[in-house]
């Protein structure tokens, strides 16, 4: 069975804002790993919107730096499924768009071959949560106060124990926290 990876960054006070967070090199090439191995990527409307902006533009344009337009590549690449209520269709390449979140259909792309699934927004990330469908999640907590913003698990209503497997630490101040979901 594959692997249902909820992977995001928030601050330390516990917002998820893709603007305030650091960027560099060595995160880029984390999540250039991260991505370069997953199956398929999840996102629900708002990211996927964010990135798709973004992200095919770098492709066509290369910022010139190396591990900027490596992700670039790789996230252009990797197979997309986005649910929206909202959206009529999608323009990003390896993009198929779904308008409802069925936990069956969830468990089914789990049971397909391949590489694990990564879902990267914070919604998704919460509905995932309350349907018991993650798990694991790379949480990475960046040096940043924001004050105000997304949350990730603000919508969660009931308890979900985790194991922290391990953790890995940037030059830049953030962690990663690696947790597996315990299943009773």
């Amino acid at each position: 069975m594959r692997k249902l990876i909820a992977a995001m960054n928030m601050t330390l006070d516990g917002f998820c804002d893709h603007t305030a967070m650091i960027a560099d090199d060595e995160i880029h090439e984390h999540y250039n790993e991260l991505l370069g191995n997953a199956g398929d990527l999840i996102y629900g409307r708002v990211t996927y919107q964010l990135m798709e902006s973004y992200w095919p533009t770098v492709v066509e344009t290369p910022t010139g730096n190396e591990a900027t337009d490596k992700f670039a590549v790789i996230i252009d690449n990797v197979p997309k499924i986005v649910y929206s209520r909202t959206l009529q269709h999608v323009d990003w390449k390896n993009t198929v768009l779904k308008n409802e979140l069925i936990k069956e259909d969830i468990l089914e792309l789990k049971q397909q071959e391949g590489d694990y699934i990564l879902v990267g927004s914070p919604g998704l990330i919460a509905a995932l949560t309350q349907l018991g469908l993650i798990d694991e999640y790379q949480i990475s907590v960046q040096p940043v106060i924001l004050g105000n913003g997304l949350t990730l698990f603000k919508n969660i209503k009931e308890r979900v124990d985790l194991k922290l497997l391990r953790t890995k630490t940037f030059g830049c101040g953030a962690v990663t926290f690696y947790y597996e979901t315990i299943r009773s």
